[in-house]
């Protein structure tokens, strides 16, 4: 049985969700920037269409976006709104088929495989179309959706029906759809890959398909080759997954103004990672991979990584790891900072984080949390949900009055 997916994209997301938010404001301005600050501060998270026709994209230094498009408006993120309106998606979407796997905020992959009868025979394009209006009519949020029978065709066929249109690609067409792009466009073909391919001479699908996989891993490697020569014709066996576990979570913050003082940026930092170890705990997960990111006053960006052999999930317990890193970081590069980050990965739910140390030889007392610091970082959990982010902290994150 052939696959039937859809990748629905929700167009320009954070900018509709700003106009939603501010109708009498953000909702009357097309040339809008959503993210960073009208001093120029931070990167854009979202730009209108309008705005784009100037240069501007996302994760551009806001600074950088004004200078091509003066006359833009710049808004903060509605993230309440926005995730309100992912959540309220959602909803939509599993009313059409219980398989739906979010790939971000404002994605979400569908399997509309075996939904033939369901819908009497309907063509996929059609489905598409009732889906948008549903979400349309439900949420207020216009959607674009790609399809095809993988998840490969539907992410790149989904560029194709921007803005607020469907592109379907029919089955036994992928290969033919897929000649029709750049290489560097297949997702999972980063920058590295694609200058590399451009030093032999290929640019489009087409120009790399004479050759086999052999020549393919003789020219980009052993696991790269067969991997691309796939994707090159379409091909893609990877699942739409209900049950997905996030594969990282991150905080950042950028300054209102650059920070050279390293005690200024400690007390930064502790007060992200007390923001992320509440979002791990949230979902009922550990991680052991801990990574600071530091973007320089010059906009160079630089990151540190480590991973500890036990999963943790409270504040200090991160904080610990975080930290060296920091300083690590700082004591490379001595320069003012504009953005400060911390991420966790390498994530594992409860159970199977609490299985994995029950095998560690390491007494309690030698680890980097206790069973008691949880109960109590959870309790903290407890006490902010109902009083506010601000009624247990550090003492070094209170500012004295």
């Amino acid at each position: 049985m052939k696959r039937r997916i859809l990748l629905v994209d929700c167009d320009q997301f954070f900018v509709q969700c700003a106009r939603l938010a501010d109708p009498d404001g953000a909702g009357r301005e097309p040339l809008l920037l959503v993210g960073g600050s009208t001093e120029g501060r931070g990167v854009v998270t979202s730009a209108s269409y309008e705005t784009r026709a100037f240069g501007v994209r996302s994760g551009m230094p806001t600074s950088q976006a004004l200078r091509l498009c003066p006359k833009a408006r710049t808004v903060p993120v509605p993230r309440a709104l926005c995730g309100e309106k992912s959540h309220a998606i959602r909803e939509v979407l599993e009313r059409f088929t219980p398989m739906v796997e979010p790939a971000s905020i404002d994605e979400a992959y569908l399997d509309m495989s075996g939904t033939e009868r369901l819908y009497h025979g309907e063509a996929l394009h059609s489905t598409a179309e009732r889906i948008q209006v549903a979400v349309l009519a439900e949420t207020e949020i216009h959607v674009s959706i790609g399809g095809g029978v993988n998840r490969l065709v539907a992410k790149l066929a989904v560029s194709r029906a921007k803005p607020a249109g469907v592109h379907i690609v029919a089955p036994g067409e992928e290969a033919a759809f897929m000649a029709d792009h750049e290489i560097g466009a297949i997702p999972g073909v980063g920058p590295v890959l694609t200058k590399e391919l451009l030093r032999y001479g290929l640019k489009r699908v087409p120009d790399a398909l004479h050759l086999t996989e052999k020549q393919l891993a003789a020219t980009i490697g052993e696991s790269r080759g067969p991997w691309l020569y796939r994707r090159m014709r379409g091909m893609d066996d990877s699942a739409v997954e209900t049950q997905h576990t996030a594969r990282s979570m991150s905080r950042d913050e950028t300054f209102a103004s650059d920070i050279s003082d390293d005690a200024e940026l400690r007390r930064r930092l502790r007060g992200l990672v007390r923001r992320l170890a509440a979002d791990v705990r949230g979902d009922d997960l550990r991680t052991r991979t801990i990574t600071v990111r530091l973007r320089d006053s010059d906009f160079r960006t630089r990151q540190a990584s480590h991973t500890v052999s036990e999963a943790i999930e409270t504040d200090v317990a991160i904080y610990a790891v975080a930290l060296p890193l920091l300083l690590r970081l700082r004591a490379e590069r001595r320069m003012p900072a504009r953005l400060i980050g911390v991420a966790a990965s390498n994530l594992a739910d409860i159970a199977s984080a609490a299985r994995a140390q029950i095998a560690l030889f390491d007494a309690e007392e030698n680890s980097l949390e206790t069973e008691r610091d949880r109960r109590l970082a959870r309790a903290a959990d407890q006490v902010r949900r109902k009083y506010g982010r601000d009624a247990i902290a550090p003492g070094d994150m209170i500012d004295p009055e």
